[in-house]
């Protein structure tokens, strides 16, 4: 017996401004823009604009993009004190915003004189409101006299699209190669894991765990244990640094690395969750500092995946010995970890990177400020070290320049300074 044929998707028009598949599909963020225009051809066709109405939208799409302006859509305040994690989401949020404006420009002008076809009849699509606010001449536009219903809400859905567009990008920094879950209501299935980002970068420091978390639903469309990563069929969301040098590379953003051969969805997760109870090992009591014969070698292995979650580690090999350091507390390290800038003094003391990699535990000291040097070594032995040192009082310092000596009150650890190439231009 012959099947019955599959029912064909709805054509655009009416009350449909996409084809999307009831059970989601995955799109860039430049496709999934593209797939929100027959929006905006609904709004040039039912308020009848014209090449002179395309600066008003495009200074209000600007606007709601934008930090800073009375119709931002992310009212995040940003200055020299703000936290490491909000200033690197705020760029974010500024160069896609910028990019989505530029986008919005090239589309109105396109779409004005090549439409998109709607067989199935003008646009009439129902959007709940987010409260975006409009600049007055957009106001004047689209809820005037030539404006109207139809208009406002067709304009309601494809900003508030392309909103959530932006903020889905802002955990990674290649932002425009990641994978998005694309439904057919766009993408506001993601609106409760937003509206839980968002606030929780609002209102306080944002936990690294809490931007995985965010990334994580916007790829897969589903929550996880928290983690300092993921893996999801084609591909794994990692932090960026894996690919920079750790003296610029940034604390708290991934990049989608495509990957084939993933296929289960699963949570990078650190072997020990609160580092606080880890042994620890003081740097005085590392042997003396040698001379190592050529640089050491890295690589990174993961463990198999249990009930969801897998590990992974950094492997660091010399002359035939290797040293094993869990790649989540190397990135925790690094979070910690500060940068500094040139100032007076030198750094008393010295240990070897090679001993304190092979250390039991974590190295920390409270006799004192302690050197380490790392410079000719790779960035993954770089972030390595960093993983053995107790993620307090630490700080990353380009060879050649000189250091503020600091002393400890007694009550936490001395500083340990780890010494590094400067970064390259990339």
């Amino acid at each position: 017996m012959p099947h019955a044929p599959a029912p064909s998707a709805p054509a655009l028009g009416g009350s449909h401004w996409n084809t999307f598949p009831a059970a989601g599909t995955t799109l860039t963020a430049r496709d999934f823009f593209t797939a929100t225009e027959p929006l905006l051809q609904g709004i040039i066709d039912d308020n009848a604009l014209t090449s002179a109405d395309s600066e008003v939208l495009e200074d209000q799409i600007r606007a709601t993009l934008a930090l800073g302006t009375r119709e931002t859509s992310l009212p995040l305040s940003l200055g020299p004190d703000s936290a490491s994690a909000a200033r690197e989401l705020g760029a974010q949020a500024e160069t896609i915003g910028q990019e989505l404006g530029s986008w919005a420009t090239e589309a109105l002008e396109r779409l004005l004189t090549d439409p998109v076809r709607l067989p199935a009849g003008p646009l009439v699509v129902r959007s709940h409101c987010y409260g975006h606010l409009l600049t007055p001449p957009a106001a004047d536009l689209l809820r005037g006299r030539r404006g109207g219903p139809v208009t406002m809400q067709l304009y309601n859905e494809w900003l508030h699209q392309i909103v959530l567009l932006r903020d889905a990008l802002l955990p990674f920094t290649n932002w425009q190669d990641v994978p998005l879950l694309i439904t057919p209501t766009g993408l506001r299935h993601t609106e409760p894991a937003r509206d839980a980002f968002l606030t929780e970068l609002l209102v306080r420091q944002i936990r690294h765990t809490s931007i995985v978390a965010f990334a994580r639903n916007v790829v897969t469309g589903a929550s996880g244990p928290a983690g300092y990563g993921f893996e999801a069929g084609g591909g794994t969301a990692l932090p960026a640094l894996l690919d920079q040098p750790p003296l610029t590379a940034p604390r708290h953003l991934s990049a989608w690395r495509p990957d084939p051969a993933v296929g289960e969805v699963a949570t990078y997760v650190p072997e020990v969750q609160d580092y606080y109870a880890a042994p620890r090992t003081l740097v005085e009591d590392l042997p003396p500092a040698t001379t190592t014969s050529g640089p050491l070698t890295a690589r990174t292995v993961t463990a198999p995946v249990t009930n969801g979650t897998r590990t992974a580690r950094i492997e660091v090999t010399h002359d035939g010995t290797t040293a094993h350091v869990d790649l989540g507390q190397a990135l925790r390290g690094h979070r910690f970890t500060q940068r500094e800038d040139p100032a007076a003094g030198d750094a008393s003391g010295t240990a070897d990177a090679w001993s304190a990699l092979r250390a039991p535990g974590l190295v920390w000291t409270q006799s004192g400020e302690a050197t380490l040097d790392a410079t000719g070594q790779d960035d993954l032995v770089v972030l390595a070290l960093l993983g053995r040192l107790y993620p307090e009082n630490v700080t990353l310092r380009p060879v050649g320049r000189s250091a503020a000596r600091t002393t400890s009150d007694g009550t936490g650890p001395s500083r340990l300074v780890t010494l590094v190439d400067p970064a390259q231009a990339h």
